[in-house]
């Protein structure tokens, strides 16, 4: 979806739990993804998560997408270390590296395709990621290796779940999942002009 999540989000919830025949209280915990993506798809998946936490009074999980995405490639088991780059929706990728077995090699970053790719140390690499296919030109451009996995489109929910489902509960107390961001909010600052404007009223 690229519009109205916000109203759509809990419905789709009671909907599933619906077709599962499960109550909310029977819930061990609510997962959701920390991000890299939208600020906006972020904030809302995150805040949801924390509200039906709350109602049902269990906890909360974070994960990253980079985590979802890396335990997918690890469970290719191809032997290579993975590439997870995810769309920006600007010019740049977000990224990191992982090796065969899921553990981060890298920070997450912001970066374009050619700075990602000249970064890299040389060899081969399984790519995963909504941004998979953009990048193949500025790995090979830098002399890189690089395969799309089956993982190279949007994660599916079950994905999160599974991954969150393996990590232990939150002990009481612990805060709730905070957004993974990797680039400054897309603001725009009101021009000198309208500022002025607006003192001028009364």
């Amino acid at each position: 979806m690229q519009r109205g999540q916000a109203e759509q989000i809990v419905p789709m919830a009671s909907a599933v739990m619906a077709e599962a025949g499960i109550a909310f209280a029977a819930l061990d915990a609510v997962a959701a993804t920390r991000g890299p993506g939208s600020f906006t798809g972020v904030r809302i998946g995150l805040a949801a998560a924390r509200g039906l936490a709350l109602a049902c009074g269990k906890p909360a999980i974070g994960v990253t997408a980079f985590e979802v995405y890396a335990a997918l490639l690890a469970a290719e088991g191809n032997g290579e270390p993975g590439l997870v780059v995810i769309e920006s929706g600007r010019a740049e990728v977000f990224a990191q590296a992982f090796d065969r077995d899921g553990r981060a090699l890298t920070e997450a970053a912001c970066l374009l395709p050619n700075d990602l790719a000249a970064g890299l140390p040389q060899g081969d690499w399984l790519l995963a990621g909504t941004a998979a296919d953009r990048i193949i030109p500025a790995l090979a451009e830098a002399g890189h290796q690089s395969v799309a996995s089956r993982a190279c489109r949007p994660l599916a929910a079950a994905e999160v779940a599974r991954l969150a489902a393996e990590k232990p509960l939150p002990e009481a107390g612990t805060p709730p999942p905070a957004p993974l961001y990797l680039r400054p909010a897309d603001v725009s600052l009101p021009s000198k002009a309208l500022l002025k404007g607006a003192r001028a009223q009364p």
